[in-house]
């Protein structure tokens, strides 16, 4: 518009899509708040594979990128089609970025202090985990969106399969300090860990080996974010859902042949975001959403939808709110039993979970779900007023 004030136009809704991000936040919850962490605690489908493997757990992650480029699309798409100039996308673009990477490294640093004795006031700040999951959302988001304003689908396509190709070299055929090969079946022998060690010290999540979340792991997930965004194209072209659930269902289905062929020279792999790994977890994803289309677009079933949009509407909210909450209970907020000081997420674990039920792993899984509930009771509340949080 010339003259005035462009109006924004409304955001498109996709059913299929609310469903599975609110279904991949919901699980994401669900594996993040087990009542005590190790195998004794955790079925073996909640737990991540130890290294090399995937695990549903593992699926959790690359599903909410994946959702995340899809949403790209439409969010970006109409505006362009409307004449909304790019230097204010590109603006809003960069202050999302910037909120998600500081809001994950709220997260890692939260407490921010400790007044235990003998401790120094501001340790939890120094010892601050740089990368993490709301940081490698935010860049991958800020780079797929970047390219989607800019370039064209050729472009973005060739950059997808640049990521995959071009990591798989760099991490077999690039040596490590000192002339050796990669090895990739150990942390210590992967350019990985050695480039998270130089970049990042001791800021990781293994200190001294590697982060799930580094800098070189970053460029297949990036892949992820921009398989998302070649399915949100599909979603967006219109028809029937039940041809655009085909289309997603094809997709899904060749890419994680690929994958699992790939796998055989390239392992998967979630800490190192293999790309074998970023293939095969994508074609799930793509799958997952041409059914969530078929389940509750063509079929008559969105009412069901309801509690994965209410997860889905305030994604960020709740994985922010869980993590900082869970911090609090887990290991700040303590309560006086027999003399003993322990937290109120042990003390609520042992008397009202595990004696009653007897089997730790029930058990430990039973508060899970009482978490998952409890923040469900939350979130229902804001999307019956819709309040929704976003940055």
């Amino acid at each position: 518009m010339s003259g005035g004030t462009a109006v924004a136009p409304a955001p498109v809704r996709w059913l299929g899509l609310d469903a599975l991000r609110g279904l991949s936040m919901l699980l994401m919850i669900l594996v993040n708040n087990p009542a005590r962490w190790g195998a004794a605690y955790q079925y073996d489908p909640l737990r991540h594979a130890e290294w090399h493997g995937c695990t549903p757990t593992d699926l959790v992650f690359p599903t909410f990128l994946f959702c995340a480029g899809v949403a790209i699309v439409p969010a970006l798409g109409k505006k362009l089609e409307l004449g909304t100039p790019r230097g204010p996308l590109v603006a809003a673009i960069g202050k999302r970025v910037l909120w998600l990477v500081l809001l994950g490294m709220l997260l890692s640093a939260f407490p921010l202090v400790t007044f235990e004795a003998g401790k120094d006031l501001f340790a939890p700040l120094w010892r601050t985990r740089f990368p993490g999951v709301l940081q490698r959302i935010g860049v991958c988001y800020g780079l797929a969106a970047l390219l989607f304003l800019f370039t064209s689908v050729r472009v973005q396509r060739t950059v997808l399969w640049s990521c995959l190709f071009g990591y798989w070299a760099l991490i077999t055929l690039v040596p490590l300090p000192g002339g050796a090969w990669p090895d990739l079946d150990q942390p210590l022998g992967t350019l990985q860990g050695v480039v998270d060690r130089a970049v990042f010290g001791s800021h990781i999540w293994k200190v001294g080996q590697y982060d799930p979340e580094g800098l070189l792991s970053t460029i297949p997930a990036l892949a992820t974010a921009l398989f998302g965004v070649e399915c949100g194209r599909v979603l967006r072209a219109g028809g029937e859902p039940l041809a655009r659930c085909g289309t997603l269902l094809r997709f899904g289905a060749l890419w994680m042949l690929a994958g699992a062929c790939w796998s055989w020279f390239l392992p998967l792999n979630k800490p190192l975001w293999t790309s074998s790994y970023a293939l095969w977890t994508a074609g799930i994803a793509a799958s997952g959403l041409g059914l969530c289309v078929w389940a509750f677009e063509h079929r008559p079933w969105a009412r069901f939808a309801r509690p994965l949009q209410v997860y889905g509407a305030n994604a960020l909210l709740v994985f922010l709110g869980s993590g900082l909450l869970g911090r609090v209970v887990g290991s700040l907020w303590k309560v006086d039993v027999g003399g003993k000081q322990v937290t109120v997420q042990d003390w609520f674990f042992r008397t009202c979970l595990l004696e009653p039920i007897g089997d730790p792993k029930l058990a430990s899984l039973a508060f899970g779900v009482c978490w998952v509930l409890m923040w469900y009771a939350v979130l229902a509340q804001l999307y019956r007023r819709d309040i929704i949080w976003k940055v």
